[in-house]
């Protein structure tokens, strides 16, 4: 017989400011791995294979749900209006708690070290009957952390620092926040818990000492403390950072990327790899890059929104911005620049140049210091440039410019106009050699020195 799939709503508490961060910016928003604190647990949601979301926000934060909207277009939103504690912002999402989901998953929108897994581990013991699961873990350092109190398999309660007594503060499994309450039972927990305490909040942890007293079993699912790392502050933001790198780079060795020296290597998210890539030390991978097997990256290179090739060759020093797609076996060599432009099969620009809004054709050579003048100062225009061109060095092609296949342009050219097929083009001053002139000038220039070095 076919298991039953159980539904699952998950709310996700966003509504936190970035106070503490010294920040204008929600503290949600703020990045790891090229990804925001809010997309990385949102992803995990959506990975978990979670029906539905709800994404609990503050007044005025109309930011961060756009930025819920963008990773989860279909999660719905709810405005949490005061700051009356953990329960009180689940509660804003009251309305999608009466669908009746059969599993409601708490959530932290800082929490971005959160696996798919362990959300699924989370839920597991709801559908063993259990009423309320928490995460939870043991740090080197239990200071300020919650304490869970257990008998056996099962949890009694959640003792917070201040009020524990000595003997619960040496307790080392702590309160990892994160929450899974079984839908059936969940308003009625949640309805039940009260601000009696000094800060007249509404708990979430008061959770498990009221399922308790309506005879339904708690538990805690334990995992290793990077999974519920909360994010307050700009170290523990870097902690957070090293951490998913450490995941990332991991991952990539593991599906057979050369990373000679992984710990100098930063990656984002999304960062995409094929079979055979080699990274040299020192390369910063931005957001949605895709690197296509057999393509070498050297060192000092730095990629954002680009598609390399297969077989493809960049840097050292290379920068690859957003909109750049390198062909099979194309070459981007030290110090060029490439934007929003399509460098085709073979085609090469191995020094000192700049390509933006352009197309290279494939099998071209781009010289040594040659630039696309992209920008008239009110637009951006495209340079167009056919198979099997030659653009000699110190070159200036000035959009919107064709130069069609098998064209030649000469070194110093400035382009301004469309080169034919097959042409050569020739854009600069005529040179002039004056005869006897640079014997003479040297002297003149020798008389001058003489006079300014003697006293007056």
């Amino acid at each position: 017989m076919k298991a039953q799939v159980r539904t699952c709503l998950a709310i996700v508490l966003a509504a936190g400011e970035g106070t503490r961060m010294h920040s204008a910016r929600p503290k949600v928003l703020h990045a790891v791995a090229g990804r925001s604190l809010l997309a990385h647990v949102l992803s995990a949601v959506a990975d978990a294979r979670i029906a539905a979301t709800a994404v609990v926000i503050g007044p005025k934060q109309t930011d961060v749900a756009a930025a819920a909207k963008r990773v989860l277009p279909g999660a719905r939103i709810f405005v949490q209006r005061q700051r009356k504690g953990t329960a009180h912002a689940v509660v804003a999402a009251k309305a999608a708690i009466e669908r009746h989901p059969d599993d409601v998953l708490v959530v932290y929108g800082d929490t971005p070290l959160i696996r798919p897994a362990t959300l699924e581990r989370l839920r597991a013991p709801l559908a063993n009957g259990a009423a309320v699961a928490v995460l939870a873990f043991r740090p080197a350092d239990a200071k300020g952390y919650g304490r869970l109190i257990t008998s056996g398999d099962e949890l009694i309660a959640i003792r917070e620092e201040a009020d524990a007594s000595a003997r619960e503060r040496a307790i080392d499994l702590c309160n990892g926040g994160i929450m899974a309450l079984a839908g059936n039972s969940a308003l009625t927990i949640l309805k039940r818990i009260g601000n009696d305490n000094r800060k007249r909040e509404f708990y979430l942890t008061d959770a498990v000492e009221i399922a308790r007293g309506m005879r339904l079993r708690a538990v805690a699912v334990e995992v290793e403390e990077d999974e519920v790392r909360g994010i307050n502050t700009k170290t523990q933001l870097a902690e957070a950072e090293a951490v998913a790198q450490q995941r990332l780079r991991k991952a990539a060795l593991d599906a057979g990327v050369t990373l000679v020296a992984p710990e100098t290597v930063f990656l984002s998210a999304d960062t995409k790899f094929g079979r055979d890539v080699v990274v040299e030390p020192y390369v910063v991978f931005g957001e949605k890059v895709r690197v296509d097997d057999g393509a070498v990256i050297r060192s000092f290179s730095h990629l954002v929104g680009a598609h390399v090739g297969k077989g493809a060759l960049v840097g050292p020093f290379a920068r690859l911005r957003p909109g750049t797609r390198l062909g099979e076996g194309a070459h981007i060599g030290n110090f060029v620049e490439v934007k929003e432009a399509v460098v085709q099969a073979g085609a090469k620009a191995n020094h000192l140049s700049y390509i933006g809004d352009a197309t290279i054709g494939a099998g071209s050579n781009i010289g040594a210091g040659t630039i696309t003048c992209n920008y008239d100062g009110a637009a951006k225009h495209r340079t167009e440039i056919g198979k099997g061109v030659f653009i000699g060095s110190n070159s200036a092609l000035v959009a919107p410019v064709k130069i069609g296949a098998g064209a030649y342009v000469g070194s110093g050219s400035v382009i301004t106009d469309n080169v034919p097929a097959g042409a050569l083009a020739l854009g600069r001053g005529r040179q002039v050699n004056k005869r006897g002139r640079g014997a003479r000038l040297r002297a003149l220039k020798s008389l001058g020195k003489k006079k300014a070095q003697s006293p007056d």
